[in-house]
């Protein structure tokens, strides 16, 4: 995950071997794809890599089944295509589907289809790159489940660029946070969104109230645009610089980092309701967000919002991944 342009394709096609890294090492399960310094730089179809490309890239007038082949192209063997195009056709039902040309087909089928192109040749590594920014929303979730369960029976590891954080919650055991072409973290998703350790990341994983801060105690830091000092659960470090707090943990009715707020605005939303509010003594124009259910939302907004030690998310400077 990252900002665009920061790198998470172009991270893509430099393993597939589309484009050449100006310096550095690919190495894939021991074996090195690419290595600047000794000159080596295999060409894409000895990688064993398979690319899924936001357009899919089928091509137009062949059928879903010549397609698939494609993937098999240097395969001698009949036999062996002939049971290769089954087992992937059976794998991701389009049985029915292979003498379909791609402008036949919905957008998950067509998703499908490209993804059996790339099955067909039994991968080492899948990558995925957006592949469901195309889709409308209600597709998109329900292909997300769908993909969940195919790459389940795949079996191998998977690597997927997207900028939506709800689809990497629901697809990915861990996450990569990309800036500039540098991976500022790399965690378990759950841990990431618990701790996303710095300002870029805490952003990405969807964190709307952030702020400058500074080490007041062992477990206190003051932050100057709230007006208000928190209490914390983890000991801060000297180098912090800013805290997050997520909208859905403030509580009317925490008692520890309670603090008296002005009610700025409610937006509603299909499940949700959004209340802006800023701290009493706050310095800055900047409002917070508190996101709650629909069936939570008090009749009489609180005068004070607390929220738990647990939840206030430490925030440092950012450095490189090793």
């Amino acid at each position: 995950m990252g900002a665009s342009g920061c790198g998470k394709s172009m991270t893509l096609r430099c393993i597939a071997g589309i484009d050449t890294p100006d310096k550095g090492r690919v190495v894939l399960d021991g074996e090195t794809l690419f290595d600047s310094e000794k000159k080596i730089n295999l060409p894409p179809q000895r990688r064993k890599v398979g690319y899924l490309f936001q357009s899919y890239a089928l091509f137009p007038n062949m059928t879903v089944e010549k397609n698939i082949l494609c993937g098999l192209y240097h395969e001698k063997d009949m036999r062996k295509k002939k049971r290769g195009l089954d087992e992937v056709a059976e794998l991701l039902r389009l049985d029915g589907l292979l003498q379909h040309k791609p402008s036949q087909l919905s957008g998950g089928q067509q998703q499908r289809a490209a993804l059996a192109r790339i099955l067909v040749n039994k991968p080492r590594l899948l990558m995925l790159d957006e592949p469901f920014s195309a889709l409308d929303t209600h597709l998109r979730e329900l292909l997300q489940i769908e993909m969940k369960a195919l790459l389940g029976q795949y079996g191998g590891p998977v690597l997927m660029v997207t900028h939506s954080r709800e689809e990497a919650y629901r697809l990915c055991s861990r996450i990569a946070v990309m800036n500039a072409g540098r991976i500022l973290i790399l965690k378990p998703t759950k841990a990431l969104f618990a701790d996303p350790e710095s300002v870029i990341a805490a952003e990405i994983s969807g964190c709307k109230n952030i702020a400058a801060a500074v080490r007041t105690g062992e477990y206190e830091v003051a932050v100057p645009d709230w007006g208000v000092s928190l209490t914390t659960a983890k000991p801060v470090r000297d180098d912090i610089c800013a805290v997050g707090l997520r909208g859905h943990y403030f509580n009317p009715n925490a008692a520890q980092n309670r603090f008296p707020v002005k009610i700025f605005d409610e937006t509603e939303e299909p499940f949700e309701w959004i209340i802006r509010f800023k701290y009493e003594n706050q310095r800055e124009d900047a409002v917070l967000w508190w996101r709650l259910a629909k069936d939570r939302k008090p009749q009489i907004m609180p005068e004070a919002l607390g929220i738990s030690p647990a939840n206030i998310q430490l925030l440092y400077l950012e450095k490189e991944c090793e």
